[in-house]
């Protein structure tokens, strides 16, 4: 694959998983909040980390360039995210 591949495949994947990285925070908070789950709560937050820590150690083995834009898809959905929170809240 091209390195061009790579950059849009690292923006489409960053994207994706910020998605579900951020989406699971607000269940992780209410878990933590509840007292009722901290253990689930711990392994779901492990879980997020563990798969953000993998996508970006993938791109970062492809260059610094499909790094970059993995990072800027997490920023891009960390920004979705947020919209949606505050127009639900």
């Amino acid at each position: 694959m091209t390195e061009q591949t790579y950059i849009l495949l690292g923006l489409l994947l960053g994207f994706a998983v910020g998605l579900l990285h951020f989406a699971s925070l607000r269940r992780v908070t209410a878990m933590y909040l509840s007292g009722t789950s901290t253990a689930r709560a711990i392994i779901l937050q492990l879980g997020r980390l563990v798969l953000v820590a993998a996508l970006l150690v993938f791109l970062a083995l492809k260059g610094a360039l499909p790094l970059l834009a993995g990072a800027g898809g997490l920023l891009l959905a960390r920004i979705v995210i947020l919209r949606r929170s505050r127009k639900e809240g």
